[in-house]
């Protein structure tokens, strides 16, 4: 499932007149740069909600010929992260679901290496994790606020983040969960931090670290941002030898 139907209030002016994950970034809507990356990790299907500026929204992505995609209408009202990935996960029925963030995505990945979510879904491991997450240390970071969300354990378990604990990493935008998780969720909107707060005190969210330059645009200044290392990443795939040679 790919969370697209915020307001992008932090984008504005831009989204005044656009959903946040139609603003282009060095030429393609958000949402197809993180469309692609399911695709390439081999997703067949993804449902996307949306609300702000919905008709456009699935207007496009009606174009796309992949993956197959299934609306999740939140015309009526938005449900926040968790209420909305709670509602669209009723039009999946998989036992294990990729979530990914509209507006994150990452470029510059290992080509010689399987793709971060190739990693992450075979990272996750049913008997000992409930969600396991793609995280990136803030070197790594484009347009990001420069805190950290969780500490990575030596045993690979994601907590809150705290100076005493293990390296500090930023959320990616991805996670693999049990959509079990989901069965007795909050009735209408909330955060989905609900839900990484309970997976977090049962000891069951791990982290996996991302290859490659993460991205996020969540300000107008940060697009420039992003084309700039979209383009450092190209340069740099361009000039490298391939293996072997």
């Amino acid at each position: 499932m790919v969370l697209a139907a915020g307001l992008g209030t932090r984008l504005r002016p831009i989204t005044e007149t656009m959903p946040k994950p139609l603003v282009p970034i060095s030429g393609r809507p958000m949402i197809d740069h993180v469309l692609d990356l399911l695709v390439e990790a081999g997703i067949e299907t993804a449902v996307v909600n949306v609300h702000h500026f919905a008709d456009r929204m699935e207007a496009h992505l009606a174009t796309r010929a992949a993956p197959a995609i299934r609306i999740s209408d939140e015309r009526e009202g938005l449900m926040n992260s968790g209420g909305g990935l709670a509602k669209g996960l009723r039009l999946l029925s998989d036992p294990l679901v990729m979530v990914m963030n509209a507006d994150l995505f990452w470029v510059g990945e290992d080509p010689r290496e399987p793709s971060n979510l190739s990693r992450l879904s075979a990272f996750f491991d049913a008997q000992a994790m409930d969600m396991a997450m793609l995280v990136v240390p803030l070197a790594r970071t484009t347009g990001h606020n420069g805190r950290n969300d969780f500490s990575l354990l030596p045993d690979g378990r994601l907590v809150r983040y705290r100076e005493d604990l293990g390296a500090g990493v930023v959320y990616a935008g991805a996670f693999v969960l049990r959509r079990a998780l989901f069965d007795d969720a909050p009735e209408g909107a909330f955060n989905l931090n609900v839900i990484f707060d309970r997976v977090i005190d049962s000891g069951r969210l791990f982290g996996l670290v991302m290859s490659g330059e993460w991205i996020t645009v969540g300000t107008p200044e940060a697009i420039a941002e992003a084309e700039a290392t979209i383009a450092r990443c190209a340069a740099v795939a361009g000039t490298e030898t391939p293996a072997g040679t």
